[in-house]
């Protein structure tokens, strides 16, 4: 259970990064509230994920679910470009995340 909040707790983070971003410095209402939502969000999550899971594993893979959520939505939005050496980055993100589960 611990490892599924965990996942859907970086899914969080990939919205209120995304949202801070169109905030434009918490100026903006709509996307300053989804931002402070998502954030409560998913460091609840990480919390819960934490009681169970290590502390180091719990947060890299928070963030790297956050990080790829992020630039994932970003590519399919246009937002950012898509390149072969990016995927390849994220190939790597997933390879590591992968690693940390299988090393217990």
């Amino acid at each position: 259970m611990a490892w599924l909040v965990l996942i859907v707790s970086g899914a969080f983070e990939a919205v209120w990064a995304t949202a801070l971003g169109r905030s434009e410095g918490l100026s903006k209402p709509g996307p300053s509230v989804v931002f402070a939502v998502a954030l409560v969000i998913s460091m609840a999550g990480l919390a819960y994920a934490m009681t169970d899971l290590p502390t180091g594993t719990s947060y890299a893979v928070w963030v790297a679910v956050g990080a790829i959520g992020t630039v994932a939505y970003a590519m399919a939005t246009g937002t950012e470009t898509v390149s072969l050496v990016k995927v390849l980055c994220i190939g790597a993100i997933v390879a590591g995340v992968v690693g940390l589960k299988l090393a217990g």
